[in-house]
């Protein structure tokens, strides 16, 4: 079944900027509905061997090394995969001349015939965006989770069905280009990430803001209320506007309440479960359980499947996620911990003494709070990356319950120094606070090789 959505695309000359996944998934769709579709990637051809080998045979022509303005000629769309700032050249280029833009996720919405839940905000979203998911499966609703949580949801796209329901994970750099929104929208929380891209936080706002702006009439906006920077945007919820949080009741959503976490509406009050049920690790995690629980509620999804899945779901990849065990030192990976916030929020997941590996690529946030936890709560700091140097200039000298630093150049001698220094009953503990960029693709492929180097100790 083509959806009407999709014909829009016959005949129509499209240029894909940025071949990962995202652009991967773009071609293949824009082609299989008769579009001319160019690719473009300003890497060089050996860096792009997998990926290229996934178009082959779909007659696209490449364009690497650079991105020449001479691609837009007779143009009708550019599509830009999360990578392709909005400020690069030929994007402004485009946009002179009245060129559209779009990306996956634009085009996922505008052609989806279900119900649509969108999730984005500056931490927590992946673990609230796969907690709907868990919450409506268990419900019994056949539901597709997808969107920057990993894995574009174009080629879902003829499968999902009106009665279905979709859970999509937004970034800022998805949105910040997007004129269409959710049927749920939630903006879980608002602080400093990604300045290195928006440079700015009233940029970087106005991106998630746009989730509200383009939500269809009658929706559902979900908030975060703990926070000045999600609650200050409930003014532009067009529709019936909803709220969680773990300091106060809440009118219309879900909180906390003598350690039980209740979600409320204009029916009453229900107990989701008490917080010594949750398995995840960490005050944010709450916070993730009554994000997912509000809105699992506003999509009809009954409270006991929102129990069941928080009382065993054991966490997302790569998020506080246990790796082993080995001479009484757990080791946990938090490779999604970009930003200096997000490492705090991991820290104080721990009452266990901690070897904390920090570094990475910085974002150009703020260092001065984490820097603080570090020596509240961090017996050993092992610096890498290229922010190593940052953050010790935030540290100091050791002090607190922080006795030493070690500097290291790689995550490989980061793990070997911190076993080394480990006693039992401590915890090793990811959490860069930095991108991966300096060393890896992604914060998975970190993930990915701290947990072998783990697991080969």
């Amino acid at each position: 079944m083509i959806l009407q959505a999709d014909r829009q695309w016959a005949g129509k000359r499209a240029v894909v900027l940025g071949v990962a996944r995202q652009g991967v998934a773009v071609t293949r769709y824009l082609v299989n509905h008769g579009a001319h579709v160019v690719v473009s990637d300003l890497r060089r051809p050996e860096d792009l061997t997998s990926t290229l080998g996934e178009l082959e045979g779909l007659g696209v022509p490449w364009v690497l090394g650079d991105h020449p303005f001479s691609l837009l000629d007779r143009a009708d769309v550019l599509v830009l995969s999360g990578g392709v700032p909005v400020d690069a050249p030929i994007v402004v280029e485009a946009t002179e001349r009245g060129i559209a833009l779009s990306n996956d996720s634009q085009m996922f919405l505008d052609a989806c015939p279900a119900v649509t839940v969108g999730i984005t905000g500056s931490a927590g979203k992946t673990t609230t965006t796969a907690l709907v998911g868990e919450m409506a499966r268990v419900a019994g609703e056949k539901v597709w989770v997808g969107g920057n949580i990993g894995r574009s949801m174009l080629p879902d796209l003829e499968l999902i069905q009106p009665v279905d329901l979709v859970v999509t994970e937004l970034s800022s750099f998805q949105l910040e280009i997007m004129t269409r929104g959710t049927h749920v929208a939630a903006i879980l929380n608002l602080t400093p990430n990604h300045l290195d891209r928006h440079k700015t936080m009233e940029v970087y706002t106005a991106a998630k803001a746009r989730l509200l702006q383009f939500q269809p009439t009658g929706g559902i906006a979900v908030l975060g209320q703990d926070g000045p920077g999600a609650w200050a945007l409930a003014g532009q919820a067009k529709g019936r506007l909803r709220s969680f949080s773990q300091r106060q009741e809440v009118r219309d959503g879900a909180f906390l309440r003598d350690a039980r976490l209740i979600v409320r509406d204009a029916a009453g009050e229900q107990i989701i479960c008490t917080t010594d049920e949750v398995l995840l690790r960490g005050q944010h995690n709450l916070l993730n359980i009554l994000a997912a629980g509000t809105i699992a509620d506003s999509v009809g999804i009954p409270v006991e499947a929102m129990a069941e899945v928080a009382r065993t779901f054991r966490g997302v990849e790569h998020r506080l996620e246990w790796v082993r065990e080995q001479n009484g030192v757990n080791w946990y990976d938090d490779s999604i911990a970009t930003a200096p916030e997000r490492l705090v929020a991991a820290l104080e997941a721990f009452d266990e003494p901690i070897l904390l590996l920090a570094g990475g690529r910085d974002k150009m946030l703020p260092w001065a709070d984490a820097a603080a936890c570090i020596h509240r709560r961090v017996r050993v700091a092992v610096l890498f990356g290229e922010s190593a140097e940052l953050i010790s200039r935030h540290l100091g000298e050791p002090a607190g319950k922080l006795e030493r630093i070690v500097h290291v150049d790689t995550l490989e001698r980061a793990v070997h120094a911190a076993a080394t220094l480990a006693k039992p009953g401590e915890v090793i503990l990811l959490s860069p606070g930095g991108t991966s960029f300096d060393a890896y693709a992604d914060f998975v492929e970190r993930g990915d090789h701290f947990k072998d180097l783990v697991r080969s100790l």
